[in-house]
């Protein structure tokens, strides 16, 4: 049986409609929505959560940039969840698990220690502190399996970092230029998963770019 963080959807966006990307500045992040969720937040069983919208299980959902670059993976076919096959994600996340509560003395809170942990299941990187940076959230409530999850984005500087792809049974990826990735979004064909979709029309990983250089 598998618990997950859930956070009443009204004590999230309260009577505002949100779909798509929303852009947060870190405050903004910290005030609209994680204060809420620390507050009202709680872990149910999944497979209750799954089917009662009225309930967001909040999704860290990470872009790993490197300059213009952004590391894309492609689930294979030997993946287990077939509705993913053979698609491209420049996210990388899952669930918050109780695994994912960290001391109240911590630097890190529930919501990073799970950013964390869901990169070095699906990645190899170096040990130590990782540059997370907050840019918004993702809400797409026109699909079943959407109106019941939330994605927290944050982006990776992975400048000074090496990254690989830990389970390559499961998946393939590298970094490829933004530009690249959103050539591949066309009126009759879209590669990516719904969320790295969204994100990549967004423009917000091309903003957080500008930012930082």
């Amino acid at each position: 049986m598998e618990f997950v963080w859930v956070v009443p959807r009204n004590k999230i966006f309260g009577n505002e409609k949100v779909q798509g990307f929303l852009p947060l500045g870190e405050t903004e992040f910290e005030t609209r929505f994680l204060a809420p969720s620390r507050e009202h937040g709680f872990f149910m069983e999944r497979r209750y959560a799954e089917t009662h919208p009225e309930y967001k299980q909040p999704i860290p959902y990470v872009a790993v940039c490197r300059g213009e670059e952004v590391f894309c993976l492609t689930r294979l076919s030997t993946q287990g969840e077939k509705r993913l096959h053979g698609r491209r994600s420049i996210g990388v996340g899952g669930h918050i698990n109780p695994c994912d509560q960290v001391e109240h003395d911590s630097n890190e809170d529930i919501f990073t220690a799970a950013c964390r942990r869901e990169l070095n299941e699906e990645l190899v990187l170096p040990d130590g502190q990782l540059p997370l940076s907050p840019l918004g959230i993702l809400n797409d409530d026109s699909t079943e399996v959407g109106s019941v999850h939330l994605g927290l984005v944050y982006r990776l500087d992975a400048e000074a970092l090496s990254v690989a792809v830990r389970e390559t049974e499961a998946m393939e990826g590298g970094f490829q230029s933004l530009s690249s990735l959103q050539s591949l979004i066309t009126n009759d064909q879209d590669p990516f998963e719904s969320w790295s979709s969204l994100l990549i029309r967004s423009d917000a990983l091309s903003a957080a770019v500008s930012t930082l250089y």
